[in-house]
């Protein structure tokens, strides 16, 4: 019923985290997600009339604390949803979580609500950023579709290795 104790899907599929502008990870203000230190990934501009942020990935919850939330797929690869570019300052504000640790999700389901409009009054950059943190060590390759975007659609796939 409430996803605990499933298997997640055998999914590489990349979905987009909202709607908005799939952008170059390069490309993003703060240098440590740019060159890609965390991992790699992309990040999408957001539409931001649109609150809620769904799972990029297939998988488990393994982290789940207002601005970031963690996804372990069925082959490994570890994937890191974090909201904005230091929204950690917010202390959790503008997020209600819809999961917790241990919920195994599918590509496209609900994780998170975000009043865009607290990050635009703390000036910080809303940038929602999917990084694969165990790039290094797992991920083969990874191919994404950037442009324009929906929420829940195939952006492309990783591979893990």
């Amino acid at each position: 019923m409430f996803g605990f104790g499933k298997k997640p899907a055998e999914d590489n599929q990349l979905y987009a985290p909202t709607t908005g502008e799939v952008v170059n990870l390069e490309t993003v203000s703060d240098p440590v997600f740019a060159q890609k230190m965390i991992g790699d990934g992309f990040g999408v501009k957001p539409d931001t009339s649109e609150a809620t942020i769904v799972a990029p990935v297939a998988g488990e919850i393994t982290l789940a604390q207002g601005h970031a939330v963690g996804i372990k797929r069925y082959d490994g690869l570890e994937v890191l949803i974090h909201l904005g570019i230091d929204t950690v300052s917010l202390k959790g504000a503008p997020f209600e979580l819809k999961v917790k640790p241990g919920k195994v999700v599918k590509g496209g389901d609900p994780l998170v609500t975000v009043d865009w409009e607290q990050i635009k009054t703390a000036k910080l950059d809303n940038v929602v950023l999917v990084l694969i943190t165990n790039t290094k060590d797992a991920l083969a390759s990874i191919d994404i579709n950037y442009g324009p975007c929906q929420s829940g659609t195939v952006l492309g796939k990783a591979v893990a290795k």
